[in-house]
């Protein structure tokens, strides 16, 4: 870990002026920062802290959700509001990491983590993300890698949180050096290796997470949701697989679906040729089997991760009828 100066600010829009200026990196929770610093993948002359900024550890629940950037996943995990109203959101950040790790990650560090994948965050190697010729999981170990767009790199997408956000159509509200905002839809905020191998998300240099914004009309309607994770140790771990799941039913027909799964792809993916197979339908066990199966059509594993795809398809049968309340 190199030497940097440490800053503390009281506004969004001070710290995105010297991330944009100074290179500093910033820091909430600082966890996914730490392990950059210590793994010299970046090595800012300052680290910026936003802690002091005010307001932005709070969650706001009536007809819509305003999440802070600052939040803790377990805070959010805690809200009784969230839970009620967007169940799969508050399952996935209790189920990201371990609770120490939870007591201090924040969601907007979640959202925009680098890619966990080893051969990224080895110092030592370069692949093609840092600049190098090729990406090394292709023809190395690969059992935790994507099995959806892995043309071009093999990461999956670390966030737990993105999938359920991307379910009930959220989006982030971000201010810029300068002062001028923007919202945009969680879906549309990750970058796939296709259009930017050295890119995960499309926030410019310095600019900053103001809040994460879940709308009144994803809530409405009864809306029903689950999460579903898969990991090699259950109590704590990067997940092997992950899926949120948002139905509206009427009765035991379901009137409109999410399906969005984590850690198969470099980017959260949503399955709309799933969802569009459960729509109309009553649910059943054969309808959650027919749409968990579609969901991973077009799968192309590498060597070594091929059991990802009968092990979602199991998962996400099961995320459905629990979504449905049939489980």
């Amino acid at each position: 870990m190199n030497r940097f100066e440490y800053l503390e600010v009281t506004t969004l829009e001070m710290a995105g002026k010297l991330a944009a200026e100074k290179g500093a990196a910033v820091r909430a929770g600082g966890v996914d920062v730490q392990d950059l610093l210590k793994e010299h993948l970046i090595e800012p002359a300052s680290v910026v802290s936003i802690r002091n900024v005010p307001n932005l550890q709070e969650i706001k629940a009536g007809e819509n959700i305003s999440i802070g950037p600052r939040v803790t996943l377990a805070q959010l995990a805690a809200d009784r509001a969230v839970a009620s109203k967007a169940r799969a959101i508050a399952i996935s950040a209790g189920e990201a990491a371990s609770p120490q790790i939870r007591n201090q990650a924040t969601c907007a560090g979640n959202l925009l983590q680098r890619p966990r994948c080893w051969y990224f965050r080895n110092e030592e190697l370069l692949c093609a993300r840092k600049g190098g010729p090729e990406c090394l999981a292709h023809d190395g170990e690969n059992q935790y890698h994507a099995i959806f767009g892995n043309k071009n790199c093999a990461i999956v997408h670390p966030s737990n949180l993105a999938p359920a956000l991307i379910a009930f159509d959220a989006t982030v509200k971000t201010v810029k050096v300068g002062g001028a905002r923007r919202e945009i839809s969680v879906a549309a905020l990750f970058v796939t290796p296709e259009t930017d191998i050295h890119k995960e998300h499309v926030l410019e240099p310095g600019e900053m997470m103001e809040s994460i914004e879940v709308p009144a009309a994803a809530l409405a309607g009864g809306a029903k949701s689950a999460f579903a994770v898969v990991r090699e140790k259950q109590t704590y771990d990067w997940p092997l697989l992950c899926a949120a799941v948002k139905l509206t039913m009427d009765g035991k027909n379901i009137k409109d679906a999410r399906i969005v799964l984590g850690a198969v792809c470099p980017v959260p993916l949503r399955r709309e040729n799933a969802e569009k197979l459960l729509i109309g339908k009553s649910l059943d066990e054969s309808a959650a089997r027919v749409a968990a199966t579609a969901a991973f059509d077009g799968a192309t594993p590498l060597a070594q991760n091929g059991y990802k795809v009968p092990m979602g398809i199991a998962m996400l049968m099961r995320a459905i009828l629990e979504a449905g309340g049939l489980s």
